[in-house]
């Protein structure tokens, strides 16, 4: 296969995803094959034989945005909204990478052990397979439920699902259970999540800061809330008790989300905060959620924009192991660029941010491939990143 080289020069600012030095020096950035190669001053990198060329124009590179909780169901198509191209939308907020958190929605959804098991297997199947408009998309996660043994977990590992959906979704309603449930998904590489607050769909039930402390998953699902969240004590109880990544999402409540980061700072956890939409839901499909949350808790949550970015980002890339989030060599090469928003208050992309406001984004690139040009959903940027 022909070798491919990305040259991205007269970059304005680097963000890093990581959340110890969220903001990069550097004007040029270069990846081979995918892969991020190095990152400078464009005089001291080796430009030469770019395959692809993209001036930047001097707007804000990040790593791609991550959602860390959606429901998929097949293609780029969701029945609980009956929405076409919802994915594609969402590459037009920034977001190069979707995490599932359990198909749900899927009609007729098998809740029995070897149907439920079928359905994860098809589920990562067809999005290892099929990348809507290039986007990411990690599924395949299995809601538990009663009746499943040890041999089920070891058996869904081998056929390469890494994912559970969130706990409390399936008729498994008791700490106890989850518990061992959630240790024999750990003992074969499946991460989990546990959803948390109140009652979601029909067949969920209210999942107490007890029962999430008591199971133990690697994400606590919805911190805030999806969309009911817990008393504030409970809230506050989970940031001092938990090491699992605290996830804030879009669809749950705003003020219990913003009570969470406040927490979290306060114990020095913020690199445990991590952001998803919780969508497709009855809230619908917020193509723009993502960078909704990183304006809303930099905003109105005390956090500096470079860091709220960082949740969205290197956070949930360690949090999730993945090999994307984060400008580092070696990974991949997926990314965002976007400006301040045309006539957006803020003397830059950041204060206009840290000020409630969402950028524009110009671009979005996976795996060094250009995947979208001006987006139709952001406002306008100021300035536009050009393919040379």
């Amino acid at each position: 296969m022909d070798s491919s080289k990305l040259v991205i020069r007269n970059i304005g600012m680097i963000l890093s995803g990581d959340i110890d030095r969220p903001v990069f020096d550097g004007d040029c950035l270069i990846a081979i094959d995918g892969k991020i190669s190095a990152w400078g001053s464009e005089a001291d990198l080796d430009t030469e034989g770019a395959t692809t060329v993209v001036d930047a124009q001097g707007v804000t590179l990040a790593p791609g945005l991550i959602d860390s909780h959606v429901h998929p169901v097949v293609g780029d198509y969701t029945p609980r909204q009956q929405q076409l191209h919802w994915i594609d939308s969402t590459l037009n907020g920034g977001v190069t990478t979707l995490i599932s958190a359990g198909e749900v929605h899927m009609p007729g959804r098998p809740k029995d052990v070897v149907g439920l098991k079928a359905m994860a297997i098809a589920s990562q199947r067809w999005y290892e397979n099929f990348r809507p408009s290039g986007m990411k998309v990690h599924a395949g996660a299995p809601v538990i439920e009663h009746g499943m043994v040890e041999e089920d977990f070891k058996e869904l590992a081998e056929a390469g699902v890494k994912l559970l959906g969130e706990v409390g979704l399936g008729t498994v309603k008791d700490g106890k259970t989850a518990r061992q449930m959630v240790d024999w998904a750990r003992k074969y590489g499946i991460q989990s999540t546990i959803h948390t607050g109140g009652p979601s769909i029909p067949g969920s039930g209210l999942i107490d800061a007890d029962m999430v402390i008591e199971t133990g998953t690697d994400v606590i699902g919805h911190i805030n809330g999806g969309h009911s969240a817990l008393p504030d004590d409970q809230i506050v109880c989970l940031c001092e008790s938990c090491q699992s990544a605290f996830e804030i999402v879009h669809n749950g409540n705003e003020r219990a989300g913003i009570l969470a980061v406040n927490t979290a700072r306060e114990l020095g956890k913020l690199d445990q905060v991590i952001l998803g939409t919780d969508g497709p839901a009855g809230s619908g499909v917020q193509p723009l959620g993502i960078l909704r949350m990183v304006a809303l808790l930099s905003s109105m949550g005390n956090t500096p924009a470079e860091i709220a970015f960082c949740f969205a980002t290197g956070n949930t890339s360690r949090q999730r192991n993945l090999d994307t989030g984060i400008i580092e060599v070696g990974k991949c090469a997926d990314f965002v660029l976007m400006d301040q928003a045309q006539h957006a208050p803020g003397k830059d992309l950041l204060d206009s941010v840290r000020q409630g406001n969402l950028p524009g984004v110009g671009m979005t690139i996976i795996d060094g491939k250009i995947t979208s040009l001006r987006s139709r959903n952001t406002p306008p940027a100021q300035r536009l990143p050009e393919v040379v």
